[in-house]
């Protein structure tokens, strides 16, 4: 099966929305991703205004027999939503943030992004978890779980979802909440998209103030390690406003750094810490007497500006590759690995760097059955992130991340399924123990039995299984 002309046009009498074939005005655009990697050409792009235009759309789809993804922030490590000859559901039109100062309560819609929720919110010093990069897609963070600077105090995105609005394969349209369809609102929290297309979700939010402290300590690589097991003993008495960091990689010319260090490879040890300053640089002394750091950064910021520090300022232009762990413990030999960054032979400009935030406080306190999102144990997330413009690199570049996590990989405890590459099936089993990835099998038999909404890390239904 497929679509003409004439196909599209039934499909415009019934959407508000805009409808991109191959060759119309902003077709390339909309169908581009955060990474460079990805240039596939959907037959049918439609673009969605409501949850109307969703439904419609799903129906539209699955009468055509065209393969469906699903997009909001693009940043989906292997562009998932966008197939070739398919059709791409674009939620990006529905960014709407609706907030409650007084109820402490935000209605966000399934294509808006990251910073829109904190630039809603910030006026009233409010805010809920969000990742740590402004331009991701609500959707797809808070689906996976949802790490971010204020997890350890608050929990996850994903801890802070009182319900979600979502349109089904059928293309109907269905609540979930702790008490309605609870089921599936145990299963959207970190289960991914494999259930439906979630139009609205409703957070609860915190009072965090506007202001927040950046502390990073560098090192040389070689002298980094002692440092290094000195910052992952902090981590169990560190204050939940702090979010522990590490950090290994090659230096760009960053302000925060003398021209001496740029270009090189760097270790860094440090902390995020959202609230009154003041109370944040109390961590800085423990941190400051593990060694004598080459230079350093101590920065107040404003929670917006935190939330757009890591922003890729390249955009859709850079090529991009990330490998991922979960970690329980992080032994002196995961120590000396990390800081091997896989190899000590190549060129270190062509090595991925990697960093780990640690995890523990709120988001350990929720029990491990009452959200599909897993691992709730973890003490540090690891992710070597690897970003080129050379097609001609593709293939080294893509192995030395490779190497550097199979390096890790001995003391892993599991994976986050929104860092998961090209694992596969293998990596979806380490994203979820076996017990709930058969209670996510029996979800997905039951909301998407055909596995119309497959482009993404994916639980097949039991008849596809």
């Amino acid at each position: 099966m497929g679509t003409s002309r004439t196909d599209v046009a039934v499909l415009e009498r019934d959407f508000a929305g805009q409808v991109l074939l191959p060759g119309d005005e902003g077709y390339d655009r909309h169908r581009s991703v955060w990474n460079a990697m990805v240039d596939r050409r959907p037959a049918v792009i439609a673009r969605c205004t409501d949850r109307g235009d969703v439904a419609t759309a799903v129906r539209f789809g699955s009468a055509h027999g065209l393969e469906i993804g699903v997009l909001c922030g693009g940043h989906s490590i292997l562009g998932l939503p966008v197939t070739d000859g398919g059709l791409l559901i674009d939620l990006s039109p529905m960014d709407a943030v609706r907030v409650d100062p007084a109820g402490r309560r935000a209605w966000v819609q399934g294509g808006a992004l990251l910073g829109a929720l904190d630039r809603a919110t910030q006026p009233y010093g409010l805010a809920t978890t969000a990742g740590n990069v402004s331009h991701t897609g609500v959707g797809g963070l808070t689906l996976g779980g949802g790490m971010g600077w204020l997890a350890r105090a608050y929990g996850l995105s994903c801890d802070n979802v009182t319900s979600f609005e979502m349109v089904t394969a059928d293309g109907d349209v269905v609540r979930a909440d702790a008490k309605e369809n609870a089921d599936l609102f145990w299963g959207l929290r970190g289960g991914g998209g494999n259930f439906g297309v979630v139009t609205e979700f409703e957070f609860r939010l915190h009072q965090v103030g506007t202001r927040s402290l950046l502390v990073d300590l560098y090192f040389l690589p070689e002298d980094a390690a002692t440092v290094l097991r000195g910052w992952r003993d902090l981590i169990g008495a560190a204050p939940r406003h702090a979010t522990l960091t590490a950090w290994v990689g090659t230096t760009d010319d960053w302000p925060h750094l003398p021209p001496a260090l740029h270009g090189r490879p760097l270790a860094g040890v440090g902390y995020v810490w959202v609230g009154d300053p003041d109370e944040g640089r109390r961590l800085l002394p423990a941190l400051r007497d593990l060694g004598a750091p080459v230079a350093e950064r101590v920065q107040e910021l404003s929670y917006l500006d935190l939330q757009t520090m890591d922003d890729s300022a390249e955009g859709h232009r850079q090529r991009r590759y990330w490998k991922g762990h979960y970690f329980s413990e992080f032994p002196d030999d995961a120590v000396r690995a990390f800081l091997a960054r896989g190899t000590g032979d190549a060129d270190a400009s062509c090595l991925p760097s990697a960093g780990l935030q640690s995890y523990g406080g709120a988001i350990a306190d929720v029990a491990d059955d009452e959200t599909a999102f897993s691992h709730r144990d973890t003490l540090v997330e690891f992710v070597a992130a690897a970003r080129w413009s050379d097609p001609a690199e593709d293939a080294e570049r893509m192995a030395a991340a490779r190497r550097y996590a199979a390096s890790l990989e001995p003391f892993a405890a599991g994976a986050y399924v929104n860092t998961l590459a090209d694992e596969g099936e293998t990596g979806v089993r380490r994203a979820y123990p076996k017990e709930k990835l058969a209670r996510l099998t029996a979800l997905k038999d039951r909301y998407d039995p055909g596995n119309v909404f497959h482009l993404n890390h994916n639980i097949p239904p039991t008849s596809r299984g």
